[in-house]
């Protein structure tokens, strides 16, 4: 079991030698994916490369089922490139940021600006940020948006469980509340096993306490 574990972490780890680096199109300065480092230092690694929570075919079905358009194929990298630069230049300064993985788009927000300590309801000031975030999913409707919590490794695997669900659903009940059809969300919380820092330092738990929003191309599964 060891084994397997090192053999997936050490081929995340190949992964992130060659697409961790990403290019601000606003600044032009390149930098380290966390979306990237997550895959290669979580547990397993690799959980926002995987399938969407409650699966890619059956949500993406039930959403065209209720008339939202799926993207063509040729169409989803420029659709999914105007939606990046509308989320960063509306995060800009806010301390969220905006990863590319493929046609996959990934904010990291840190819980230092969207949650007190050991807390899950959203704080005050964060939700103007979060009202933006919210009308730019509304203009890209065609598009399965999953949140995911997470913490760090202080006090009980079980609590820390539930907190990263809490801060998940509270994230997608306040998009849901500002016009995000709530069909296309789903949450799930990780609790601390999915690290993108030292867990050993203080700065490297406040990386870890965190909710993720990935947002995914909605795509015909028939073709």
């Amino acid at each position: 079991m060891l084994t397997k574990r090192l053999s997936v972490v050490a081929a995340a780890a190949a992964l992130l030698t060659t697409t961790a680096c990403v290019t601000d199109p606003n600044t032009g300065e390149q930098r380290v994916s966390r979306a990237a480092i997550g895959a290669a230092i979580g547990a397993g690694g690799g959980y926002l490369l995987g399938d969407l929570v409650g699966g890619r075919r059956d949500r993406t079905e039930r959403i065209i089922g209720t008339g939202v358009g799926a993207i063509a194929g040729g169409a989803i990298g420029a659709y999914m490139d105007r939606q990046e630069q509308e989320l960063r230049r509306k995060t800009a300064g806010t301390g969220i940021e905006v990863d590319r993985n493929g046609d996959e788009l990934v904010l990291n927000m840190p819980s230092g600006v969207t949650f007190a300590f050991d807390r899950f309801d959203i704080q005050p000031q964060f939700r103007p940020t979060l009202n933006d975030v919210a009308a730019t999913l509304q203009d890209y409707p065609s598009t399965l948006i999953d949140v995911y919590g997470h913490t760090d490794n202080v006090g009980a695997a079980a609590y820390n469980q539930t907190l990263s669900e809490n801060r998940a659903r509270s994230v997608a009940d306040y998009l849901s509340s500002r016009g995000v059809q709530s069909n296309r969300i789903a949450t799930r919380g990780f609790g601390f096993s999915q690290p993108i820092a030292d867990n050993r330092t203080e700065a490297g738990r406040a990386e870890n306490r965190r909710v993720e929003i990935r947002i995914v191309p909605l795509e015909n599964p028939r073709g």
